[in-house]
């Protein structure tokens, strides 16, 4: 299956089915997977700049897409951070790009976690759900022989549901393997 045929397996087959089930008029109405975030913070990294220059190319490499450095808006002396540090590292993934990261993270990347046993379903109020990510190495595209430290990341899926229950019906349709 490749990355054409998940968007238009949303055409086919979700958006018919969205729209059967809350009773939308139009299919226009149905939610749609606008963009997709992934943003790891590392804080660690006051303290060391190669560990942003490794984390932007781990990101880049499991995203298909040059991943930016997100920088601090204000100096915070407790943590030693100053202005315009690079904090952390993100990309937003649209359109092809969105569905074919999507199609590797369902297919490949979370049934290589330890003990699986499902995502929680808990949704942000507007249709939106993050899933937090523990370590990049579940990812085929990093080389666990070249890896520093395991960082986390968070991938937000950003719909365009007006509900929860929209959204959550969104991504359970995409496959998200949603604990029951």
């Amino acid at each position: 299956m490749n990355t054409a045929s998940l968007k238009q397996d949303y055409k086919d087959r979700i958006v018919p089915l969205l729209v059967k089930e809350f009773g939308y008029h139009t299919v226009m109405q149905a939610p749609k997977l606008k963009k997709i975030v992934i943003n790891q913070g590392l804080g660690i990294a006051v303290a060391d700049k190669k560990i942003i220059d490794t984390a932007i190319a781990e990101m880049t490499a499991i995203t298909g897409q040059k991943a930016v450095a997100t920088i601090s808006r204000k100096d915070i002396a407790n943590f030693k951070l100053r202005k315009k540090m690079p904090v952390g590292v993100m990309v937003t993934l649209r359109r092809e790009q969105m569905y074919e990261f999507l199609e590797r993270l369902v297919r490949v990347a979370l049934p290589r976690i330890r003990d699986f046993k499902g995502i929680e379903s808990r949704m942000d109020g507007r249709g939106n759900y993050t899933l937090g990510i523990q370590e990049q190495i579940i990812f085929p595209e990093i080389n666990i022989d070249n890896i520093d430290r395991l960082l986390g990341m968070n991938i937000t899926f950003v719909t365009s549901a007006n509900t929860d229950e929209e959204g959550f019906a969104l991504l359970r349709e995409f496959g998200l393997p949603f604990k029951k």
